[in-house]
């Protein structure tokens, strides 16, 4: 669930349970009860302004001495049931209650504004199905959300949640098996894990391949990942990197990046680009011949700092000399994919001069804060080809 207030913390570890079912009643009071583990006990503060001004209900919360915190949802005269009013409190359907925005999702000590969740394109398919029709996509591929990656969780917490999010996905996109396909969640801070989740994924839930985030605590190029690569050229399918904010589970990240969104806007970039470089430095594609990488966004400022990285590669001291070979850097980089959704068209421009044109496919951060407006199909229409060879033109579950 996600919590009202930026003073509310919600750790990963926690978690939440309603209490006390004889309460839920017509105007009760319904008891929420939020257990911490030892190690993950954060007190909850005053909750924001426009939430303890609403008319009609009334929020408040007590630390006890015990290991728990409860929070009291009074239910006065909403004209909705009191599990309405719960999921109005407690995620970002409390627009319900008259507010001007939803409140942030939180994950962690992690905060997203702006970004609206349940009843949404982002979690409800009807709508998203719609949405897609509006815009003029016939056929979307559903992804893990980064903020959920949880790449730095305990290995077992993290292979069971990548299980049952999988499981979830893989239910979504059968009932729409012409419309949408999925990319599946896999727990990279155990290659042996990951390896079998990815195998799972795709042969018997009919996922298209493995999606994670470009930082998970070994580097791209670490050699016990050379495992994990071979494992997808086998099974022939793709490996998707798209950063994750960073600090909501593993380290906490540059301290400049936590204000204005910088940590997606410029951060994420950033980790696109390295993603980008240690592929090429690390010597994984050359080791891998035919693994497919796609990297997000147009791989940060590849197209822009194209120079710098194929001039590094030529002259500095760790180059090895099958990259310092004229050519060498741009036969390697013309092997990546990357989505086009870079935000303006000069940037794209500059990008398909760098890169190869026919490893470039169409994303849109669909239902995000940024997703590009109006119908989309005269400008997807060109990288539909691209996406079908990538996606080996296949979709949903096997056919059994």
């Amino acid at each position: 669930m996600n919590p009202v207030s930026r003073d509310w913390f919600i750790e990963a570890k926690s978690v939440f349970e309603i209490r006390s079912p004889a309460l839920l009643k017509d105007n009760g009071v319904a008891l929420l009860r939020k257990w911490f583990s030892p190690f993950h006990c954060n007190a909850f503060c005053r909750l924001p302004e426009s939430l303890r001004a609403a008319p009609r209900v009334r929020f408040w919360g007590t630390r006890k001495a015990s290991e728990s915190t409860e929070l009291e949802v009074v239910v006065r005269d909403l004209g909705l049931t009191p599990l309405q009013a719960i999921a109005c409190a407690t995620s970002s359907n409390a627009i319900a209650l008259g507010m001007e925005s939803a409140p942030p999702c939180l994950v962690g000590r992690y905060e997203l504004h702006g970004v609206g969740y349940r009843g949404r394109a982002f979690m409800d398919p009807a709508v998203r199905l719609r949405a897609m029709d509006a815009a003029g996509l016939d056929y979307q591929v559903l992804s893990p959300n980064p903020l959920t990656y949880f790449h730095f969780i305990e290995p077992r917490l993290a292979q069971a949640f990548c299980r049952i999010h999988n499981d979830a996905l893989a239910e979504v996109v059968a009932r729409y098996p012409d419309r949408l396909g999925a990319f599946a969640a896999v727990p990279m801070q155990d290659v042996g894990f990951a390896i079998e989740e990815t195998q799972r994924a795709v042969c018997e839930l009919g996922m298209l391949g493995p999606y994670v985030g470009s930082d998970f605590g070994r580097p791209l190029n670490d050699p016990t990942l050379d495992r994990f690569y071979a494992a997808l050229t086998a099974l022939d399918v793709p490996l998707f990197v798209h950063p994750a904010p960073l600090g909501i589970d593993g380290p906490a990240g540059d301290p400049n990046l936590k204000q204005f969104d910088l940590d997606i806007i410029i951060g994420f970039a950033a980790q696109e680009t390295a993603a980008v470089a240690t592929l090429i430095y690390g010597g994984v594609l050359a080791r891998h011949p035919t693994l497919d990488v796609c990297v997000s966004h147009g791989g940060g400022a590849t197209g822009y700092l194209f120079g710098r990285m194929a001039s590094a590669a030529r002259k500095r001291p760790w180059a090895g000399a099958g990259l310092r070979e004229d050519g060498a850097f741009e036969a390697l980089l013309h092997r990546l994919w990357f989505d086009i959704h870079v935000h303006a068209e000069a940037s794209l421009d500059l990008l398909r001069t760098r890169v190869n044109p026919a490893r470039l496919v169409f994303g849109t951060n669909f239902a995000g804060w940024d997703q590009q407006p109006g119908d989309l199909r005269e400008a997807a229409a060109p990288y539909a080809d691209n996406a079908r060879q990538l996606l080996r033109a296949h979709a949903g579950p096997p056919v059994k």
